[in-house]
Order: C-alpha cells, then sequence, then structure tokens
C-alpha cells in the first residue's frame, strides 16, 4: 500500500546489491509518479533512462519509436549488468515499453497495484512488526539528537503510537518528524492528541512539515486519496462500507450482507480491492478447508470513516449498510446458538448441522460479532445489538472467552438501562455474572446476578427468576457461602418444578449436590446428583447428564466408593467428548486421576493427566493444562 516503504527497501537494495558488485553496469532510477495527477508516461520515462545512457541532444532519435530502439539497443550492447529501477507506477504501460530486450539485465518495480496478468515475480510489503516499528522511531530521534532520552524513558507511550501509525514507514516517519519539531513535549502528549481527534491520518497531517530524503512530501491522506480516487465507483463504494464493518476482519459472507450484493460479485470486488493493496486478505485455516477474511490497515479504515462522516449521502448509505451486516450476524448467530442449547424434540435450528458447524461460525466471526455489539450504544441499532449480544452467551461460555463475554453483556446491560428496557437489563446482568464468574470475580458475579434476580422478580417472570436464583447461587458458592448457596440453588430447583421445567430443574438440582457436598453432606449429594442425572436423560439432555455424572463421581469419591466414581467419570468423559466439550473432558479426566491415584493405580492416573492437559489445551485454557503437565511430571 501507499507509505509502506517500497521506494526505500528499492535503493535500499540497490545500494547493497552494487556493494557486493552485482551490477557493475551500475543502477538507473526512474520516478514513474504513477499516482500524482499526471504519471510520467513510458514516452517521457525513456527520455530519462537515454539521458542517462549519455544520449542526449542531437544525439537523440526524433522519434518515440526509435528512441525506443536505441534504449534496447544500447542495453543490448552493455555488457556489465545494469539495474533498472522503475518506481511508482501505476499501470503496466507504463513501464511494459522500458523492459530491456535482454535478459541480462534487472529491473525493479515498485507500485500499488499487483499486475496479475503478467509474469512477474511479486513481492509484497507488509507493515512492520511492532518491534521494529519503535525501532525505526527511536532511531529517527536519536540520529537527530542523541541526547533525545524519550524512547527510553516513555516506551509504553511510543508503542502506543506505532500502534496509532498501524505501523506504515510513512506514518512513523511523520510521527518521527513532529517528535522532533516538538523536542521538549513528551510522546505522551503526541499520543493523546492523535487520541483525541479519533483520525490518526488528520492528526498525523496537521503536525508533519516538509519531504522524505526522495523529496517527497511528509503527508498521509494525499497517498490515501491517491489511491481511493483511482477506484471505479463500485470498488469505491465497498472500501467505503469495509472502513464501517465491525471488527478488524470480516468473511466474504458478511462482506455480501454489509454492501448487498451477492458473494461471487463481492468477492470479485474484495480481490481488485486487494491487488491495490488496500484491503488485505487473510487465510484462517490450512488446506482446502481453510477461509479467506479480509482486513484493512488501520489507516485505511480511519481515512474511509472520515469519507462518510464528511457526506449526508454516504452517511445514510453507511447506516443501511450496517443494519444490513447487523441482521446477518443475528440471523446467523440465533441460528449457531440454538444449534448450542438444541436438545432432541427441540426444532432443528436452520444452516448449522451440528455443534461444530456452529462453533466454527462462531469462531470465525468472534470479533466482527463482538465489536457489532459494541453499536448497541447507539440508538438506531440498539435493539439489534441487544438480541445479538443474547445469542453470543452460550457460545463465549462454551469457548471460555470470559473477557468478550464481560465486554458484550456489559454493553448489553447499559444499553438496555438507557432505553428502559428492564427485561433486556435484567437478562444482560445474568450475563455478566455468568461472565464474572467464569473470570474469577465471584463477589462482582454475586452483585450481577442478584441484580438479575431482583428485576425479574420486580417484573414476575418466575422462570428468569429462577434462572437468576441459580446463577447466584454457583457465584456464592464460588465465594466459600455454601448454605446461602443451598438456599439459592433450592429456591431454583423450586420455582423450575412449579412452572414445569425439565431441563432447567435438573440443572438445579446438580448444582444444589455440588452445595451439599461441600457442605460436608455428601450422602445428600449423592441422591441429589443422581436425581439429576436420571432428569437429565429423561428429557434428553445429555450435556447436563454428563455434568451430573462428574458431579456424582467427585460425590462419589468423597464417600469413598472410588471404583463408582471412576465409573461414573468415565460416562462423563464419553458424553464431553461427544459433544467437543474439552474443559469438561479435562476437568473430568483430572477427576479421574484423581481417582486412580486413591486406587493405587499411578500409571493410569498420569495418562489420565496428560489427556487432560490435551483437552484443556484444546478448550483455550493454558493454565489448567500446564497444572496437569505439571502433575503428570511428578507421577512420572
Amino acid at each position: 500500500m501507499g507509505g509502506i516503504g517500497k521506494t526505500a527497501l528499492a535503493v535500499e537494495t540497490a545500494h547493497r546489491a552494487r556493494e557486493k558488485g552485482w551490477f557493475p553496469g551500475g543502477t538507473v532510477f526512474v520516478d514513474l509518479r504513477g499516482y500524482d495527477d499526471a504519471p510520467v508516461t513510458a514516452d517521457q520515462a525513456v527520455l530519462a533512462l537515454l539521458d542517462a545512457l549519455g544520449v542526449r541532444g542531437q544525439d537523440l532519435p526524433p522519434t518515440a519509436e526509435r528512441q525506443y530502439d536505441a534504449y534496447r539497443a544500447l542495453l543490448a550492447e552493455q555488457q556489465k549488468r545494469m539495474l533498472l529501477i522503475l518506481d511508482n507506477a501505476s499501470d503496466p504501460s507504463q513501464y511494459l515499453p522500458l523492459l530491456p530486450g535482454t535478459d541480462h539485465h534487472r529491473v525493479l518495480i515498485t507500485s500499488r497495484d499487483r499486475p496479475d496478468a503478467l509474469s512477474i515475480r511479486l513481492i509484497d510489503l507488509e507493515t512492520l512488526d511492532p518491534d521494529d516499528s519503535v525501532a525505526l522511531v527511536s532511531r529517527a530521534l536519536y540520529d537527530t539528537d542523541e541526547r533525545d532520552e524519550r524512547p527510553g524513558c516513555e516506551p509504553d507511550a511510543l508503542r502506543e503510537l506505532t500502534d496509532l501509525c498501524g505501523h506504515l514507514p510513512l506514518a512513523l516517519q511523520i510521527a518521527a518528524a513532529m517528535l522532533r519539531r516538538r523536542r521538549y513535549r513528551s510522546i505522551a502528549s503526541l499520543v493523546a492528541e492523535i487520541k483525541e481527534t479519533g483520525d490518526p491520518t488528520s492528526a498525523l497531517d496537521k503536525g508533519s512539515r516538509g519531504t522524505d530524503q526522495y523529496g517527497r512530501s511528509l503527508v498521509l491522506r494525499p497517498v490515501l486519496e491517491a489511491s481511493y480516487r483511482r477506484l471505479p465507483p463500485d470498488q469505491a463504494r465497498l472500501l467505503r462500507l469495509l472502513a464501517l464493518a465491525p471488527g478488524a476482519e470480516i468473511g466474504t459472507e458478511a462482506v455480501a450482507a454489509l454492501a448487498d450484493l451477492d458473494e461471487e460479485t463481492v468477492l470479485s470486488l474484495l480481490e481488485d480491492l486487494a491487488a491495490t493493496h488496500l484491503v488485505t486478505p487473510v487465510r484462517d485455516g490450512e488446506g482446502a478447508a481453510s477461509v479467506v477474511r479480509w482486513r484493512l490497515h488501520d489507516l485505511v479504515r480511519a481515512y474511509g470513516v472520515g469519507l462518510v462522516a464528511g457526506d449526508a449521502r454516504l452517511q445514510e448509505e453507511g447506516e443501511a449498510a450496517r443494519e444490513r451486516v447487523l441482521g446477518f450476524y443475528c440471523r446467523w448467530a440465533g441460528a449457531a446458538g440454538a444449534r448450542l442449547r438444541w436438545l432432541p424434540g427441540m426444532v432443528e435450528p436452520e444452516r448449522f448441522g451440528d455443534r461444530g458447524a456452529a462453533l466454527a461460525w462462531f469462531d470465525g466471526e468472534r470479533a466482527g460479532l463482538v465489536a457489532a455489539v459494541g453499536w448497541a450504544r447507539e440508538e438506531r441499532y440498539a435493539e439489534a445489538a441487544g438480541g445479538l449480544a443474547e445469542c453470543l452467551s452460550e457460545y463465549l461460555s462454551w469457548r471460555r472467552h470470559f473477557d468478550d463475554w464481560i465486554t458484550v453483556a456489559g454493553t448489553s446491560r447499559e444499553a438496555a438501562y438507557g432505553a428502559g428496557d428492564r427485561r433486556r437489563e435484567a437478562v444482560a446482568w445474568n450475563n455478566l455474572g455468568l461472565a464474572l464468574k467464569g473470570a474469577g470475580r465471584v463477589e462482582e458475579a454475586i452483585h450481577a446476578h442478584t441484580h438479575a434476580r431482583d428485576l425479574h422478580r420486580d417484573a414476575a417472570t418466575p422462570h428468569h427468576e429462577a434462572i437468576a436464583w441459580n446463577n447466584l447461587g454457583l457465584a456464592l458458592r464460588g465465594a466459600g457461602r455454601v448454605e446461602e448457596a443451598i438456599h439459592a440453588h433450592t429456591r431454583a430447583r423450586d420455582l423450575f418444578q412449579d412452572i414445569g421445567d425439565g431441563p432447567r430443574e435438573a440443572i438445579a438440582w446438580n448444582n444444589l449436590g455440588i452445595a451439599l457436598k461441600e457442605a460436608g453432606r455428601v450422602e445428600e449429594a449423592i441422591d441429589t446428583h443422581t436425581h439429576a442425572r436420571d432428569l437429565h436423560r429423561a428429557v434428553g439432555a445429555r450435556h447436563g447428564e454428563a455434568m451430573a455424572w462428574g458431579n456424582l463421581g467427585i460425590a462419589l469419591r468423597t464417600a469413598g466408593r472410588v471404583e463408582e466414581s471412576i465409573e461414573a467419570y468415565t460416562k462423563a468423559l464419553s458424553i464431553y467428548r461427544e459433544f467437543d466439550d474439552w474443559y469438561g473432558a479435562g476437568q473430568t479426566l483430572h477427576s479421574l486421576a484423581n481417582a486412580h491415584q486413591d486406587a493405587q493405580r499411578p500409571a493410569d492416573a498420569r495418562a489420565c493427566l496428560l489427556q487432560a492437559a490435551d483437552a484443556y489445551t484444546r478448550a483455550n485454557a493454558p493454565t489448567e493444562a500446564a497444572r496437569a503437565r505439571a502433575r503428570a511430571a511428578r507421577l512420572a
């Protein structure tokens, strides 16, 4: 893309190649100015090349055709290999006539546009690594004044500055120039100014001065504008809409919804934009199963957002696009969430034939889904984005993405409170409590579930009140308040019985059993888990049955009935694996290891711990995986 440092790399490469003696005939550099208002034509460039080769004045052939002939003849006669750098080309017509008629010499071309129709070796340049970005700015300041201590004194601010620059070399150069000018101000002050504007492209251009070593102005927006102006209308429209998309990356199907186009059309447009390096394709996965997603550079996104904000017609176009993509996310997140909750006898959700397909879709779209929920703060999208937040809860819990879940539930709660929607606020409080407990923040979880319970009680919605009681019991037990937890789970169980909700009644029985066991009432816990298991089985809730088996195993082991506990754990493990619930499988394998140790079978215990570590790794639980491996190592 523009500003990535193509010219600097080409020139530096040429210098090093000369030092190695690769091009004894010399190097010729021509700036084709392909993205200026008046690009250099091949006819103009050949004159400069002839001049560099010593042909000028009266020796210059009178016509373009004869000039090209003379140029190629000189190169053919030149025994010493030469390097031609044709810089900043926007169209093959600028450089194809300039290629030597011999393979003796070499040509290096820089461009923002990929010439896919030509058989040319392509080298794509990406943005700098974060550490290299920091080194670039630091070196720029030290080279000017070795007494400049700001990079060493403000490492965090410097790293944030490079992030705001998107690790784009041109933006980093501009930031370094601004810091040199404001020698006695901190790096943090520049970071604050850029963040305050909300548009790094505008903030950086306001403070930049002068040109780089190639005589090009140190400005950012004109570089982006030049690339944008060259786009056909359909590509320009898609680029603007992509700038409004939620998340850093987006899938082709979601882009089609955003643009209101069929997938084949939008894929062709995305490939065209990728050829101009305004959009980057990102491969997700490997082999035939891989999926391509699409990413905008942060500065291109900021530029696109600015374009839309400055035009009322484009604003309405963008708002409609955001509504479409939000509708797309709500539809398919709802279907995928329904598949994760599905039990025999329920209506089959659309599209997703099994839990694996639903989880794979969620995994691919997760960043965009979480970002789209953030739109709930805007009145136009509050209801749809709030509904999307509810659709994500099952998935975020399943994958244990607790930080994302806290963000999603917190945003939904704020939006519901602002809109005066007490039902949705109560649901959001409940989900927030579950996420907080999963993250280990149990006191905050108790606070959240208490809010949810009270709101549901005030609204006379006993079903949701029962859910809140049950989750409050989990948080109370996590805080060590076992007797209060027993009361909460008992209240939840009774409410579910009154309503006739068998699956959730079974869950309440299971949770009650855990609390009873922790209170030392082990025989009651065994009876309670047995009842929970039977009820889960009766309603066809296989995953709930697995949890009941696992907790029954824990209670049996506590009672000293080790072989019975191993049988219970084995039943639970089989079901967890059936559901690809790797965290549940990891916990069960860990419990199996405990039982095998009780039975004086250390080899079996070690094997279970190693399997538990693998399961935890698949479940995104690295801390638990490390503990399991460490314990297995001790058993070795």
